[in-house]
């Protein structure tokens, strides 16, 4: 069997990740201990993220002729990639949370909704929420006016009952 034949599966499966991704984040996992690793691969998991190691060559056939194309160019050493299908801000959060706690590997770049940002651009979008945060942020932000304004009149109200009975 010749070698394209053997690569063959890997790009494709590269391919099956990537199709429907919504993020992609190239991280140097240089340094980091195999404990350190599992438990990143853990807190993916659970945030909907994909954390696969692949050689580059394989990355760079994959990404070809897709919106993640633009990360080519960073893929040298040693690199792990985060992909969401879901959140388009987990893969960075995930990652950049876990590297400030263990203090290990770094980010390169990445592509979100088809944007390449570089490492500093990757940092940033790593701050933003994620999208049930954020809707549940704004429904709490509706709702105290409305709460506060319901006590108001609750108060107007008990207090214009009270005036009637002392009348009577």
């Amino acid at each position: 069997m010749a070698k394209v034949e053997l690569k063959q599966p890997i790009v494709d499966e590269i391919k099956a990740q990537l199709d429907g991704a919504k993020s992609l984040v190239v991280v140097d996992y240089r340094g980091i201990s195999v404990t350190d690793v599992t438990e990143l691969r853990k807190q993916c998991r659970e945030a909907g993220v994909v954390y696969k190691v692949y050689k580059n060559t394989m990355v760079r056939r994959a990404v070809e002729g897709t919106e993640f194309e633009s990360i080519v160019k960073d893929l040298e050493g040693t690199n792990a990639f985060a992909i969401s299908k879901e959140d388009a801000t987990a893969a960075a959060r995930v990652v950049a949370k876990f590297i400030k706690k263990a203090k290990v590997c770094e980010l390169k770049c990445g592509v979100v909704e088809g944007t390449y940002y570089d490492a500093k651009g990757i940092e940033t979008i790593s701050t933003i929420p994620s999208r049930d945060e954020l809707i549940a942020k704004f429904m709490g932000s509706i709702q105290s006016p409305i709460t506060n304004f319901a006590r108001v009149i609750k108060q107007i109200a008990d207090k214009d009952g009270g005036a009637e009975e002392a009348a009577e």
